[in-house]
């Protein structure tokens, strides 16, 4: 049984506790204490063994599943009670492939058959001063902030609430390539902007757990410490290449092939070169003033 579908049988407290350890191990190459007796193991157990789908099967999304997940996931965290996030279902076919095509490096989005594109709205705070009469006395950097992270905390309820009906999900950063573009052709007024689009549909196969570096570099108490950080990353490279090695090799027309190819290799390519530079001039053009 996969560690993907083993929570959705009937099972007892420990079979679920089980898979809960694995995938934590498997994730993290760590052992986790858990207690059987925790509340709410089998919703810790399918958020640990998660993982983003690509691959989806040729049947639709039921609008009225997809209102109620938009529903849910907009009962998630938002600072201060002010709301400031929005979601985009694009179902016009010519809208949907203008914005496939502007991710067209990710063959996998127009296959998907739903996207969506959450966005930050700081716009709707600003009509509300405007009703009531008062100033906007916050124009500054906090508010564009504020409303992004709103939208990524909408996101992250969404992903959850669709894998818990069984649909399979992944965020499209991608979208911010063309932020000026996405924004013309969803008609975001000023001060409203796109943080990330949204694949979902029903799965066709499982999902990759992929692993993530060890708790002792992302987790930390009382102050931050990058103690043993570099070793630690090492480690990581190298549990990683020996379970879920990397088949191509980023920008390898740039850079000389390594012996070794590992996450910090990629990653470190992947920001060795320009990447949504023109993003900061759109969101001042869009109305933002970042100081």
């Amino acid at each position: 049984m996969s560690l993907v579908t083993a929570w959705t049988d009937d099972r007892a407290p420990r079979a679920t506790q089980t898979v809960l350890t694995e995938a934590l191990a498997l994730r993290y190459g760590e052992t986790f204490a858990v207690d059987p007796s925790t509340q709410g193991l089998d919703r810790l157990a399918a958020m640990a063994a998660r993982g983003s789908h690509r691959k989806f099967a040729d049947r639709p999304v039921d609008a009225e599943l997809l209102r109620l997940l938009c529903a849910v996931a907009f009962a998630a965290p938002t600072k201060s009670d002010l709301q400031q996030r929005d979601v985009v279902i694009v179902r016009e076919p010519e809208l949907r492939r203008a914005l496939d095509g502007l991710v067209a490096g990710q063959g996998w989005v127009a296959r998907a058959p739903v996207l969506l594109v959450f966005c930050g709205n700081n716009r709707r705070q600003r009509q509300v001063h405007a009703m009531r009469g008062l100033p906007f006395a916050n124009d500054h950097l906090d508010a564009f902030f504020n409303a992004a992270v709103d939208a990524g905390i909408a996101l992250a309820a969404f992903v959850t609430a669709a894998e818990a009906v069984g649909l399979g999900a992944c965020p499209i950063s991608a979208i911010r390539n063309e932020a000026a573009e996405v924004a013309r052709l969803l008609e975001l007024p000023r001060h409203v902007f796109p943080v990330a689009g949204l694949g979902v549909g029903w799965p066709a196969g499982e999902a990759t757990v992929a692993m993530r570096l060890p708790t002792a570099v992302t987790v930390h108490e009382d102050r931050f410490d990058e103690a043993g950080t570099e070793a630690a990353i090492a480690a990581y490279d190298a549990r990683r290449e020996a379970a879920q090695p990397y088949t191509t090799h980023r920008l390898a027309e740039r850079y000389p092939d390594r012996a070794g190819y590992s996450w910090s290799e990629d990653k470190a390519r992947q920001y060795s070169v320009p990447e949504r530079a023109g993003f900061g001039a759109f969101v001042r053009a869009h109305g933002f003033d970042l100081t």
